[in-house]
């Protein structure tokens, strides 16, 4: 009878001590100022202490302050990658942004460095467009010559110089038409470049990718 006795009694004093020690290392973790719970793959918290176990470490858990209060969420592995990436992407965006900038400022000034004056900007135009009016000019001729070929060649049902003739007559054509486009593109251009031209020499609200200088104040 004294055995089972004497047995409990030393197993209750072996849980008053285990007690005794855990109660000073759970403060000492809590002083520490580091408290963290960490879950399952289910969200289920199955444990808490100084730091995550590393079979735990893909799953998120919370922090907690020394009061036991949740101070804060521990990203999962998976949290924290999406969280990188879209750092990342935010980066990339101001960094593109910068770069746009930059340039627009470097294009405001060499517009305003190259012309004086919206007149100077048409008069560019316009000798631009005289050397592409003339380039059309000179497919013309031979544009000609060779719809007339063609022509000749199919009232006398010569199919290989039609042939011949009409490949001539699309090269030709091709060529024109490529002039055309490229007339367009200078006339939309020099639009563009007037049009922000006159907007850096007026100031307007526009013109705010050159940094200008404010005039000084006259003293009174």
């Amino acid at each position: 009878m004294l055995k089972p006795r004497r047995a409990k009694i030393a197993s209750a004093i072996v849980l008053a001590l285990a007690a005794i020690i855990a109660v000073p290392v759970m403060a000492q973790s809590k002083a520490g100022g580091k408290f963290v719970c960490w879950k399952d793959k289910t969200g289920k918290v199955v444990g808490c202490g100084d730091s995550v176990p590393p079979e735990y470490r893909d799953s998120a858990g919370s922090e907690l302050d020394r009061s036991g209060v949740k101070r804060g969420a521990v990203e999962s592995a998976e949290e924290a990658a999406k969280r990188r990436a879209r750092e990342e992407a935010t980066a990339k965006e101001k960094a593109e942004e910068r770069r746009r900038l930059a340039e627009r400022q470097r294009l405001d000034a060499a517009l305003l460095n190259t012309y004086a004056n919206e007149k100077e900007i048409d008069q560019r135009r316009d000798r631009d467009l005289q050397q592409i009016d003339l380039t059309i000019t000179q497919l013309q001729a031979p544009l000609k010559n060779a719809t007339d070929r063609y022509d000749d060649a199919k009232k006398r049902n010569a199919k290989e110089e039609m042939a011949r003739a009409a490949a001539e007559k699309e090269k030709f054509e091709q060529g024109i038409a490529a002039k055309e486009k490229e007339k367009a593109g200078i006339t939309e251009r020099y639009a563009a470049q007037r049009k922000r031209f006159t907007e850096l020499r007026g100031g307007g609200q526009s013109a705010a990718a050159v940094p200008t200088t404010a005039p000084a104040k006259p003293k009174k």
